[in-house]
């Protein structure tokens, strides 16, 4: 049955799942999913016996089990243990597969002592271990720290060398938070009250065996569904810790399912080691080779970094992070001047930012627009990059109103008013995630008003790169800042500038505040801004949404054929353990 494992290695390294969000500090984040199917696969088969092959010459488990017994009537005579209350019989409903020829089905509480105490005198040296100590990996394993038995005796979980704990609430105990106790302080410990201990009656066990048994799959899927109490207190209870059916093989085979385990969480390891690796060097490529686009010095030379690029594309395009790398260099080329070709009969930028004058004495002269303190002139060292001939640098306060966003008039808010909020745009691609009504957010807190095709951009950090261009009038948080440029400045240009790779790490650089970390007017009004003609706007505007449709085009195959394999990945372990 192992030969399931190896055979679909490529299977379990391809399937990957992204993990994303919406909210506040969310980025695109892909998991080994495969890997972690994997990982759960080899549980599930192993206390299933179909990991490790049968010995026929092994001693049964039966013979086990009345060797247990007889261990366990020895302590209690000796009055090292308790007598418990024997536990109910194990139904056929119960056993949820067929058993191996020399196993047997039994219960924790059966072939251990659970929740024991120790004995110790309070001045010698113990092994301390919260919660926090014990690890989810298959060994078990956990860190300690050494207090006195006496300060820690009172209050707390006892455990000694070779008990199994299983960590007994949420989230941990789905996370599969559980420990074989090692090398502990003079043999014993204790530590969290949030867990069970199952200590083996003498050396009839392998607790390793055991630990596999608990991290299994089913056993945390069964125990997910029986928890009790409040959200965020749930907790498996003792008497399914002690009672559930657990599926005993002879003792021989679990030191060979141990060993077999352990081999093959190598090979995970190594395995997932291989695609971080691959992942790493995959991404520093397509970074290093983007570059040579933003850093080509002239036309020829940008066209003939293209063209190595676009013969490599299909080995460089292959995940959802390469894709966005790609989209914010095709930003950062526009915003350049390198996307789309100068036309010599534009109208230079300098004319513009003329009409953009013209346009802000005579708004000023009508009372529509409050004059502002002058910005500074743009030094040469502040320009991040050259532009093409015809271009100027202009700052973001003197082509736009930002910072003068027109304030909501008393009963101007109807039921039918769109009112938007940082958390109705998605995160990297701007895209409006849901369009809310006042009748729907009646919120009373202070808001600025924007009209069609506006600009809204939110200036609060992790959202500034959050930037739309309103299809409708509107109402928006006081986060937001709705803004729109003079003269002839298209609103998608702006936009596609807001969300340059340049602007952001300004953006970034100028934040302020430590629980709300924002952009300040002042600072964002001195941006600087590539101005070039109206015609050329249209023309980036246009090749930016071209480029950026084959981008996502691209990224939904990419996208589809992540799913695939992660279904493949589920068909392969629903068939294994079948």
């Amino acid at each position: 049955m192992s030969d399931v494992i190896t055979d679909n290695l490529a299977v379990w390294t391809a399937a990957i799942e992204k993990k994303s969000a919406a909210g506040r500090g969310s980025n695109n984040k892909q998991t080994a999913y495969g890997i972690k199917k994997l990982r759960e696969l080899i549980l599930e088969l192993a206390v299933r016996g179909k990991l490790v092959p049968q010995d026929p010459n092994d001693e049964p488990a039966g013979v086990l089990l009345e060797k247990i017994a007889e261990e366990k009537a020895r302590l209690i005579k000796e009055g090292k243990i308790k007598k418990q209350k024997a536990l109910p019989e194990i139904g056929e409903d119960e056993k949820l597969f067929e058993l191996q020829d020399g196993w047997v089905w039994t219960k924790l509480g059966n072939i251990s002592e659970i929740n024991p105490r120790n004995v110790a005198e309070d001045e010698i040296d113990a092994s301390f271990i919260p919660m926090s100590f014990i690890s989810n990996s298959h060994s078990g394993s956990h860190d300690q720290e050494i207090r006195t038995w006496g300060l820690i005796k009172k209050g707390y979980t006892h455990f000694a060398d070779s008990d199994i704990g299983l960590a007994k609430i949420t989230p941990c105990f789905e996370n599969g938070k559980a420990a074989v106790f090692s090398n502990l302080k003079n043999g014993i410990g204790a530590g969290t009250t949030e867990l069970h201990i199952a200590r083996p009656f003498g050396n009839t066990l392998n607790p390793r065996y055991i630990l596999i048994f608990l991290k299994a799959p089913q056993f945390l899927l069964t125990g997910e569904k029986i928890m009790t109490g409040t959200a965020g207190q749930k907790r498996v209870p003792k008497d399914f810790f002690a009672g559930n059916p657990l599926p005993l093989p002879p003792l021989s085979e679990q030191h060979r399912i141990v060993a077999k385990v352990d081999e093959l969480m190598v090979l995970c390891d190594q395995l997932e080691q291989q695609q971080t690796d691959s992942i790493v060097a995959h991404q520093t490529l397509v970074a290093t080779l983007l570059q040579t686009l933003t850093d080509s010095e002239n036309a020829e030379q940008l066209a003939q970094n293209w063209t190595i690029l676009s013969d490599h594309f299909g080995t460089l395009f292959t995940t959802e992070p390469s894709i966005d790398q790609l989209k914010q260099t095709l930003l950062q080329l526009a915003v350049m001047g390198k996307l789309a070709p100068q036309d010599p009969n534009d109208e230079p930028a300098g004319v513009l930012l003329e009409k953009i004058a013209e346009e802000k004495a005579r708004l000023i002269q009508e009372g529509k627009l409050k004059k502002q303190k002058a910005l500074p002139g743009i030094e040469e060292d502040e320009k991040p990059f050259e532009l093409p001939d015809g271009w100027a640098w202009g700052r973001l306060g003197n082509v736009t109103n930002y910072g003068v966003s027109d304030k909501v008039e008393p009963n101007s808010v109807t039921d039918s008013t769109w009112v938007l909020e940082l958390e109705d745009v998605e995160k990297v691609t701007s895209k409006i995630l849901k369009k809310v009504r006042y009748s729907e957010r009646n919120f009373k807190s202070s808001k600025n008003c924007f009209r069609k095709n506006d600009v809204i951009y939110g200036k609060l950090r992790p959202y500034l790169d959050k930037v739309l261009v309103a299809d409708e009038d509107g109402v928006c948080t006081t986060e937001m800042i709705p803004l729109r440029g003079f003269a002839k400045i298209n609103p998608f240009y702006l936009r596609l500038v807001m969300k340059s790779p340049f602007f952001i790490r300004y953006a970034n650089d100028s934040t302020h505040g430590m629980n709300l970390p924002r952009m300040g007017t002042d600072k964002a009004r001195m941006a600087l801004f590539p101005i070039t003609s109206e015609s050329e706007q249209h023309r980036i505007v246009a090749k930016v949404d071209e480029l950026m449709a084959l981008c996502d085009q691209l990224k939904a195959k990419i996208s589809q054929a992540q799913a695939t394999q992660i279904l493949l990945a589920d068909a392969i372990v629903e068939q294994a353990i079948a």
